[in-house]
């Protein structure tokens, strides 16, 4: 079953959709299928659908007993039934279903599940009975697809004591696209540009298409026209698109106190106790709105490289970072159709400094740990991560931006690589002592093997004729520009 020309990238998750579609064991199994939303997921089970001939019904947000009249109409229709069909309870709802594939594995796809558990919370305990024993005996060989955007709910449907635990024969998780990917899907080929856009819009598939309208910066001397014209425009879906990722989310209570969670992340304040500073609460406020946060994918916790149990928050959706850093702060000169032009260049500074330095940051992060060649960091990356390394001497501290970790032979962790990221300065031999500096603290430490650390220099804007010669001169030196991120 070929993939359909239209789906971009996504062949690891078509080859896994395919293949549970087709199992051939006999009876029915279970399949889950997650990510945030506006990834693909729907389009991506549309067309196994209609490929393998399946059913597929997405469930609106709805009483028990109107999803089970939805069900029932879009059941029948599928099967051609001259009324529609019409259950008590589902129970009856999920046996029919189970029956379907009489001639063999079929796709059976409910979308938007979160919506029929919330309506029905016995439904996984339902679906769970079925797929027992005593329940296969009168099953087909469906191939059950439960998929949804609310993380939390789907995360829960496999875990714990959670009844479909152990039941799932898939468990797919359709995750952005990454940023080579990104600069593909949006037909851009000047990495400069390509980074810019995507420290905007991330990987989300549906901003080119839905939100943008197929609307590519055309080069490097187009993308400030793009964001006045595509992004800042309040005409365009994309305009608003940050605030309604909250208003989506139905653990979100009371949405002024995440913004400004996320508001405080994006200035920058990213440990609870600067974020709890930066609202004017404790710490231990906070506890609760950031595990939701994560829980919904919105926020990510990393753990600090040097020490575990220190850590920063960071904004898992780029345009939530966009919209708190330099939207928000204008957004009444900004509502007003044609403003865009005039703010625009004043906020510009706060774009590359709160907005896109960061997220080089994290490219770089994610350069050394999926893309670079284990030759090149003297070993298969396990870990990276940013960190704090402490200078006793000087009283001071250093931040490492990408601190890269592998296993030994004796599988012991050894610090393969530090690394400096600077978006919009020329990188030179300054920076390198630095970096030199901080590896000579890092070996002085008996919890870190250092031995066989390189040092890493990410530049957006060059680097300096004498730190070319120098790296030139020295394999233990890494210089890593935008062509070499995107190559």
């Amino acid at each position: 079953m070929e993939k359909p020309s239209e789906i971009f990238d996504r062949d690891d998750e078509w080859n896994e959709l395919v293949r549970f579609a087709r199992l051939p064991q006999g009876g029915a199994t279970l399949g889950v299928v997650s990510g945030r939303r506006r990834q693909g997921k729907t389009f991506l089970l549309d067309a196994l659908v209609q490929a393998a001939g399946g059913f597929v019904f997405t469930a609106t947000e709805s009483s028990e007993a109107d999803a089970l009249r939805q069900y029932g109409q879009a059941l029948g229709d599928h099967l051609g039934e001259a009324t529609p069909l019409r259950f008590v309870n589902w129970d009856e709802a999920i046996t029919r279903t189970m029956s379907m594939a009489s001639r063999g594995p079929m796709p059976v796809v409910i979308d938007e599940f979160p919506f029929l558990a919330r309506a029905s919370p016995a439904l996984p305990s339902i679906i769970q009975r079925a797929l027992d024993p005593a329940g296969q005996r009168s099953n087909t060989q469906v191939r059950l697809l439960l998929c949804g955007s609310a993380l939390s709910l789907m995360g829960g449907l496999l875990s714990g004591a959670a009844p479909l635990r152990g039941r799932a024969g898939l468990e797919l998780v359709v995750r952005t696209l990454d940023y080579r990917a990104a600069a593909r899907f949006w037909y851009i080929d000047d990495p400069r540009t390509a980074l810019l856009v995507n420290a905007i819009v991330g990987g989300t598939p549906a901003y080119r298409h839905e939100f943008t309208q197929d609307d590519s910066p055309a080069g490097p001397g187009d993308f400030d026209d793009w964001v006045v014209r595509a992004v800042l425009n309040p005409a365009r879906p994309l305009f608003r698109e940050a605030r309604y990722l909250l208003a989506e989310e139905p653990d979100i209570r009371d949405p002024a106190l995440y913004h400004s969670v996320l508001a405080a992340i994006a200035d920058g304040r990213t440990r609870r106790g600067e974020i709890a500073t930066f609202l004017g609460r404790q710490p231990s406020d906070l506890a609760h709105a950031l595990g939701v946060l994560e829980d919904a994918g919105l926020v990510v916790r990393e753990e600090d490289a040097f020490k575990s149990n220190r850590g920063v928050y960071r904004a898992a959706e780029p345009l939530l970072t966009f919209y708190h850093a330099v939207m928000r702060p204008a957004w009444g000169d900004l509502e007003r159709t044609g403003r865009a032009r005039q703010v625009w260049p004043r906020l510009q500074r706060t774009f590359l400094s709160k907005v896109v330095g960061p997220h080089f940051e994290t490219i770089c992060r994610n350069w050394a740990r999926w893309e670079a060649d284990p030759d090149l960091l003297g070993g298969y990356p396990t870990r990276v991560a940013a960190g704090i390394v402490n200078d006793p001497a000087a009283r001071t501290q250093h931040e490492v931006d990408v601190a890269v970790f592998g296993r030994d032979d004796q599988d012991r962790e050894d610090l393969l690589a530090i690394g400096e990221a600077k978006w919009n300065e020329t990188v030179g031999t300054g920076h390198l002592q630095r970096l030199a500096h901080i590896r000579t603290l890092l070996n002085g430490r008996n919890d870190i093997r250092a031995d066989r650390c390189q040092l890493l220099l990410f530049s957006g804007g060059g680097f300096t004729d004498d730190l070319l010669a120098m790296a030139a001169a020295d394999p233990g030196i890494q210089l890593i520009d935008l062509a070499r991120l995107y190559t």
